[in-house]
């Protein structure tokens, strides 16, 4: 029997691309599938940040030339965040798990409180509602009284919160092994096995 899964990935506006593309790349070279779901101003941020160019340019293609062609191992299928027809809508579809990553404060906001108004909300509602695992990735700081109480709700509902705070005991030499060690985290909350990073063994 294949180990391949299908996960969800959805990219919201918020500050952090590069953990949604190295958290994809792990993904895709391990040979899964990916329901890939971008925001308006997730696809903003894929271009200001890391100069994605997506009139000229596939986000597969954009992977492989800057991520390493090993993604190809896995297959992506992007959705357009407004089509509530997609198959990932409905708790029916058999996808392993979902991450939002990064999860800007507002896509916190509408999945708290269930709003479900585009892919992404209505993909995290049904990913709570099926008790499968939703890790949220959130890039804001600091953070007010209503967005930490709205991180209280979601965790309250079964959802995992990741704050995008990369550690620093890997001894990371560039932007990607940051990027590499949330994505890290992400997965292992999805049960996703990796090696994006050596786990903390205590002292040498």
């Amino acid at each position: 029997m294949s180990d391949t899964k299908s996960f969800i990935v959805a990219v919201t506006g918020a500050s952090g691309a590069i953990y949604a593309t190295r958290t994809m790349r792990a993904m895709l070279a391990a040979g899964n599938h990916v329901h890939l779901v971008l925001s308006k101003y997730g696809r903003y941020v894929m271009h200001e940040e890391l100069g994605w160019e997506p009139d000229n340019e596939s986000i597969l293609d954009f992977l492989a030339r800057t991520t390493g062609d090993e993604i190809r191992a896995g297959t992506l299928e992007e959705h357009g965040v407004n089509d509530l027809t997609r198959a990932i809508s409905s708790g029916s579809s058999p996808v392993s798990g979902m991450v939002v990553v990064p999860c800007s404060a507002k896509s916190l906001a509408a999945i708290a409180h269930g709003t479900s108004s585009n892919l992404i909300e209505r993909s995290a509602d049904v990913t709570l509602k099926e008790r499968r695992p939703l890790v949220l990735v959130i890039r804001e700081t600091p953070m007010n009284l209503i967005q930490l109480r709205n991180m209280v709700t979601v965790a309250e509902a079964g959802a995992a919160v990741l704050p995008a705070m990369p550690a620093f005991y890997q001894k990371p030499k560039s932007f990607d092994d940051l990027g590499d060690f949330i994505a890290g985290r992400a997965l292992s909350l999805l049960g996703v096995d990796h090696e994006l990073f050596e786990p903390w063994t205590g002292p040498q």
